[in-house]
């Protein structure tokens, strides 16, 4: 995972990862999210993000000043220009009900409604890597928190799975 872009960012720093519906390519989202994060200021205070495109399917976008000073007006304007950047290039943010997961063929987003039967169908197992979009600083996905094992997240323990012993 290439984080080089936020190497000038604390541990501390705001992050926000968001799921695009198909696969993309950084130089296809740069224009809009590089002018985006430019911009982006509230109320006299400019933001200082970086972003970088993970696996090509999550966008991550960190930024320190709303770590200890949040602006929810701020970070709503940011989402949108996200989604504005991403259709703008022919995409889409994901559901973000969605779960994300790691299968053989890659990266791919469940319904939560359709998380048993994929359970039921043997889909998903207690090991399958399922991504957490909530972690909320870049040090929690430079520590490698990006990943869990299915039977360690709240799937596991809403569906009763448990790690193979």
């Amino acid at each position: 995972m290439n984080l080089a872009a936020f190497a000038a960012l604390p541990d501390e720093a705001r992050l926000w990862l968001l799921a695009l519906d198909h696969p993309a390519e950084a130089a296809a989202l740069a224009p809009e999210l590089d002018a985006l994060l430019g911009r982006w200021r509230h109320k006299g205070t400019q933001y200082q993000a970086a972003w970088t495109l993970l696996e090509q399917r999550l966008v991550a976008i960190a930024e320190p000043t709303l770590a200890t000073a949040p602006s929810g007006c701020a970070i709503d304007g940011m989402l949108r220009g996200v989604s504005q950047a991403a259709t703008k290039a022919g995409n889409a943010l994901a559901d973000p009900q969605a779960v994300h997961v790691r299968l053989a063929d890659g990266l791919q987003a469940i319904a939560r409604t359709d998380l048993g039967a994929r359970l039921a169908d043997g889909t998903l197992d207690p090991a399958t890597p399922v991504l957490d979009l909530a972690l909320l600083t870049l040090g929690d996905l430079r520590r490698g928190k990006l990943e869990r094992p299915l039977a360690a997240t709240w799937i596991g323990r809403k569906f009763g799975v448990h790690a193979a012993v």
